[in-house]
């Protein structure tokens, strides 16, 4: 009896703390429904104040959408709405053909930023550069309007010109480019070797670039053989990144196993991880991948995951530093918004919001004027000497000597106009000696 009467003084102890609770949730929930409201109400009056009493007619769908856009533009630089037109031209973008410039941009500080300008396009041909700051388009500074609008001005008929003011960092002063808008056709991935190395450009993330990237490894298997390759190049720099799917996609061609990424939202128990499936691609051979300040979203992906995986040796300059996923969601006959819905972290758990993935071997890209600087001079060697005796190497043993000095006088020449790439070539070459030594 007298545990009874216990249980039920705990019980109604325990009742009487938690029904005030209750009470205090509910209300504050109605409270903060009754502000929403009162500020909806706010804005109605607003905009109707402004359709008839403001100096000069206004378009009330614009108006509207200005509305919306600040809103979006609020939360962060990647949330935006995009009208009919704007979303026909993303999906044609990441189909991989559209026009324009060529240039992936955000926005920062009321500027358009450049992010990365798009291999072989206008915005590369014309020297645009990851970092710059584009403040006028055709005399009209962009301050005041949403990354939409600014794109809008940048996107016109093909052939037509468009004068863009930049700000760069060491400039003095900004400086106009002119460029002519064209048809963007982007090959997602390019391959080519480079003596026993199979070199993989992957430009974006488009919805070719998987498929690209099989092609790409299986021309380079049968130019060098599969046994002769020394291991790969995957160069990611100034990739801006594209879709979520294709960035696990090509991770997935180099790992055997492992997770890939995960991403998590304000909803916990949405968040949802990513392994990798048997079968590599590569065969197992040695992977650097270069990274520089434009490779962004699913190219620091790529290169976290294989990092993370010592899968591969990262080489170049700290990424872009965007770790968030955005959800395009249809609204009707009205467009869509692109909504920042997650954050992505690498297998270790790491997130690289806003400090990007760093490389293993920081590796600044520079010019070498060696062949100026040392003005033609030739060392003098053995060989040189008068009378000096004659090395005995028979015909093939010869051919195989020239062949490694030509190599060798390649990448001494591409250190000169590209020494990432060059580095990343004399440390698979490296890489290759210990495995044959260690044999």
């Amino acid at each position: 009896m007298m545990r009874k009467t216990v249980m039920a003084l705990l019980a109604g102890v325990a009742l009487g703390v938690m029904a005030p609770q209750i009470v205090a949730t509910t209300t504050a929930q109605e409270n903060t429904a009754r502000n929403t409201y009162e500020y909806l109400d706010l804005f109605g009056d607003i905009f109707e104040r402004v359709r008839v009493a403001y100096v000069e007619e206004v378009n009330e769908q614009k108006l509207i959408e200005a509305a919306i856009n600040g809103m979006l533009a609020s939360l962060d630089p990647h949330s935006t709405y995009l009208p009919p037109k704007n979303y026909e031209d993303m999906r044609e973008q990441t189909r991989g053909e559209f026009g324009g410039l060529g240039i992936e941009v955000t926005m920062e500080n009321g500027f358009v930023k450049v992010i990365t300008p798009i291999d072989d396009t206008p915005a590369a041909k014309a020297g645009l550069e990851p970092g710059d700051f584009i403040t006028h388009i055709d005399g009209e500074s962009v301050l005041g309007l949403t990354l939409s609008d600014a794109v809008d001005k940048m996107r016109g008929p093909i052939g037509a010109e468009i004068v863009i003011t930049i700000s760069r960092e060491g400039a003095e002063e900004a400086f106009d480019v002119t460029i002519v808008r064209a048809t963007i056709k982007i090959r997602a991935v390019r391959a080519r070797t480079i003596g026993n190395v199979g070199i993989l450009r992957i430009t974006t993330f488009n919805e070719q670039t998987y498929n690209n990237l099989e092609e790409g490894i299986a021309k380079i298997k049968e130019e060098i053989g599969e046994d002769n390759i020394v291991g790969y190049i995957v160069d990611l720099r100034n990739n801006p990144g594209g879709l979520l799917n294709q960035a696990i996609k090509v991770s997935d061609a180099f790992l055997e196993e492992g997770e890939i990424v995960s991403t998590r939202g304000r909803n916990l128990a949405e968040a949802e991880r990513v392994n990798a499936r048997p079968g590599d691609l590569t065969d197992g051979k040695p992977i650097v991948v270069l990274i520089n300040e434009g490779s962004a979203s699913a190219s620091e992906i790529v290169a976290g995951a294989l990092q993370d995986q010592r899968r591969a040796i990262i080489l170049g300059a700290k990424s872009f530093g965007k770790g968030s996923v955005q959800t395009v969601m249809r609204l009707g006959d009205k467009g869509a918004m692109k909504l920042t819905t997650a954050r992505y972290y690498t297998p270790s758990g790491r997130s690289i919001q806003s400090l990007g993935i760093e490389p293993d071997i920081l590796v600044e890209e520079r010019k070498i004027n060696g062949a100026e600087d040392d003005g033609g001079r030739r060392s003098r060697s053995e060989a040189d000497l008068r009378g000096s005796l004659t090395n005995e190497l028979s015909d093939d043993e010869r051919q195989q000597l020239e062949e490694e000095r030509s190599r060798h006088e390649a990448t001494a020449l591409l250190r000169q106009e590209d020494f990432q790439l060059a580095y990343a070539l004399d440390l698979l070459a490296g890489l290759a000696i210990y495995d044959v030594s260690a044999r």
